[in-house]
């Protein structure tokens, strides 16, 4: 038995997603475009709106994010703590796909939903060894993610003057223990 042959609509998708992302790696997201994005899918931009509505959702729905997360096996909670911090903070600032997807996810459900899934999928395993107890991992995951989220937004979205003006070192050295905190301490 042989399967079906793909559908247009089908072909059409994933040759947007393939464009998609390699004009949002090459350009990043406020420089690339639909039209752009269209042209190298050989296909017209409205099948781009089409098919996605907007270009938040396009970017979101092209979105592959792997955080490249540091392997703590072995290492204290303190310094894992500062060197996760160090991690996210160095990776927002070569990465400003990272940082259009935090802005997308502010007003984006699929956006937000691509966030939600790259943190739980990622970020929760490496927490997880630290946990006193591993079922609270997710949650523990969750409250570094608000800590890391809430600083990267402040910086690299809102651009607020005082948190941009602090050296990362420093701002590792503010952040590390709550995250080291939410990492390890007992449940309240």
């Amino acid at each position: 038995m042989t399967s079906p042959a793909p559908r247009r609509s089908d072909t059409t998708r994933a040759a947007i997603l393939e464009a998609a992302r390699d004009r949002f790696a090459a350009d990043g997201y406020e420089r690339a475009t639909i039209r752009a994005i269209a042209a190298d899918a050989d296909i017209d931009p409205a099948m781009v709106m089409r098919y996605y509505g907007s270009k938040e959702r396009l970017f979101a729905a092209a979105a592959e994010f792997d955080l490249r997360l540091p392997d703590l096996v072995g290492v204290a909670a303190a310094q894992a703590a500062r060197i996760l911090v160090g991690h996210f903070l160095q990776r927002w600032e070569e990465d400003e796909t990272l940082t259009a997807l935090l802005r997308a996810a502010s007003t984006n459900e699929s956006a937000a939903e691509r966030m939600r899934a790259v943190f739980a999928q990622q970020v929760a395993p490496v927490i997880a060894p630290f946990a006193p107890v591993s079922a609270q991992a997710p949650a523990r995951a969750g409250l570094v993610a608000a800590t890391i989220l809430g600083a990267a937004f402040t910086r690299f979205v809102l651009r607020l003057g005082p948190v941009t003006a602090i050296g990362q070192d420093e701002l590792i050295a503010w952040l590390a223990p709550t995250v080291q905190h939410y990492m390890t301490a007992k449940r309240p």
